[in-house]
């Protein structure tokens, strides 16, 4: 159900949004999709952000967008670095923008919006380091 819930046009454009977002920035921006979330969604969001080793990058400044299709939950995670910077209600005017595109089952254009709003911020915070800046985390989008 997870693979299927985005096409391979769908896939693209959010390719395309993460790796636009990248371009101005040192962060790092992932999305993984599973079918079920037992228990609480930030715990287990939590738990993916480890496994994909997005804890580890240079600035602390990595960015998870993890969505669980059967249950209809998501969840915005970023690491330390992110979270000591932008406003304290910042995660949350980005899920409610979300919200309202996932309301009408649009979820590639909640995404890719949620992606871009990111991408402003850490553009902001986390300016693309000319020298030096390599790609930390793989821009393809994951499966559980």
């Amino acid at each position: 159900m997870a693979e299927k819930l985005f096409s391979n046009s769908d896939r693209g454009i959010l390719l395309e949004a993460i790796k636009a977002a990248e371009k101005e920035t040192s962060g790092e921006i992932q999305v993984h999709i599973e079918n079920h979330c037992k228990g609480d969604v930030l715990d287990r969001a939590a738990e993916v952000f480890e496994k994909l080793k997005m804890h580890k990058t240079k600035h602390r400044n990595a960015v998870l967008f993890y969505l669980a299709v059967e249950e209809h939950k998501f969840a915005i995670l970023g690491d330390a670095g992110i979270n000591k910077v932008v406003p304290e209600n910042f995660w949350e005017n980005i899920k409610e923008e979300m919200l309202l595109h996932f309301k009408t089952r649009a979820f590639t254009e909640g995404l890719r919006k949620g992606i871009e709003m990111s991408g402003q911020q850490l553009q902001q915070h986390f300016p693309y380091e000319q020298k030096g800046d390599i790609n930390e985390l793989p821009d393809e989008i994951s499966f559980g």
